[in-house]
């Protein structure tokens, strides 16, 4: 596990390092940093289980916190850890909620212990970004939802008109209910796109950093038929990669978007986790923060949803706009609950 204090927040106090029996394994907690935060400083914990550098959900939410510490670091004490064990999940949010007024989760794999330690400590705001669409907010936590299925039925729309086959796939990581309906919303997607379309059935890896199980996955899936596919993986892009330049096949990039200069890339979802992020922080700092469920998308006030097309196929770049304008009137829902 790694804990890293933004620049100008070396101020935990010896309480957080008191409440943490990892605490070796932690950077910058000690009483020689310790302080107390001043008044009007929002001390601010955000809980990144993956890698902030996944190049998927962590590392996009992790630009936000980058965004936060230039543009409110003189009203914001920042905080982070990274790379958490799922049994060290509970502790280290009771760590950061000792030393922080508000504690930003990142991650549906989360959401157990989020809601085991928030009512520990009903000073604290809580925000779970990314957990259960219908999660039930507590008194002082809030569901920040970014909407994936609604980025993926974009990316199925594309999979499919780029693909030169008629089949498409989908690979995820863990097999979490917002990953289950982003798959869905997949296949949804392909099907508006381009009816009749063959979505193969959707392959979940156990972890979403894996390159070697996303290759194979992916490998079987282009093996089977699939043109293009689509993904939730983080850093098992990289193995996305090598199995669609390996069969000569797309793939759909994201969430943070490239530059389109590997052709194995259709385009990119953008989903921005940052921006969620940031929204809790400044609603806390404003004094708007509610525990409830606010939505990201594009079917929401607070956007947060686009993708990045790098085919230059004409028919490819009309089945984006036809999707994005089905979804944004409601014409179309992503997917079904249930």
């Amino acid at each position: 596990m790694n804990t890293t204090l933004s620049a100008r927040a070396r101020t935990l106090v010896p309480a957080l390092c008191a409440a943490a029996t990892l605490a070796a394994t932690l950077t910058a907690c000690s009483s020689s940093d310790a302080g107390t935060a001043s008044g009007d400083t929002l001390r601010v914990g955000v809980f990144f289980p993956g890698s902030v550098s996944d190049t998927g959900f962590m590392e996009s939410g992790y630009l936000g916190y980058q965004r936060l510490e230039e543009t409110l670091g003189d009203r914001v004490e920042l905080s982070y850890v990274e790379q958490v064990a799922a049994a060290d999940y509970q502790q280290a949010l009771v760590r950061f909620a000792t030393a922080n007024d508000l504690v930003v989760s990142l991650g549906g794999q989360t959401d157990a212990d989020v809601r085991k330690v928030a009512p520990q400590f009903p000073d604290v705001k809580f925000v779970e970004i990314g957990g259960p669409a219908d999660a039930s907010p507590l008194p002082n936590l809030a569901y920040y939802d970014p909407q994936q299925a609604e980025a993926e039925f974009l990316s199925g729309a594309v999979a499919a008109t780029a693909s030169k086959t008629p089949s498409v796939s989908f690979v995820g990581g863990v097999e979490l209910p917002a990953i289950v309906n982003a798959a869905k919303a997949f296949g949804n997607g392909a099907e508006f796109a381009r009816p009749g379309t063959q979505v193969l059935t959707p392959q979940y890896l156990g972890d979403f950093n894996d390159p070697a199980k996303a290759k194979q996955a992916a490998l079987a899936n282009y093996g089977a038929g699939a043109g293009a596919v689509g993904q939730i993986v983080n850093l098992g892009k990289s193995g996305l990669e090598q199995a669609a330049a390996q069969s000569g096949a797309l793939m759909v990039g994201g969430p943070i978007p490239g530059d389109c200069s590997n052709p194995a890339y259709v385009g990119y979802v953008h989903t921005d986790i940052g921006k969620e992020v940031e929204y809790a922080v400044q609603s806390t700092l404003d004094g708007t923060w509610k525990a409830e469920n606010v939505a990201f998308g594009l079917t929401s006030p607070n956007d947060g949803t686009d993708f990045r097309l790098c085919s230059a196929d004409p028919a490819v770049a009309d089945a984006l706009s036809k999707a994005k304008t089905a979804l944004a009137t409601g014409a179309v829902e992503p997917y079904r609950a249930g």
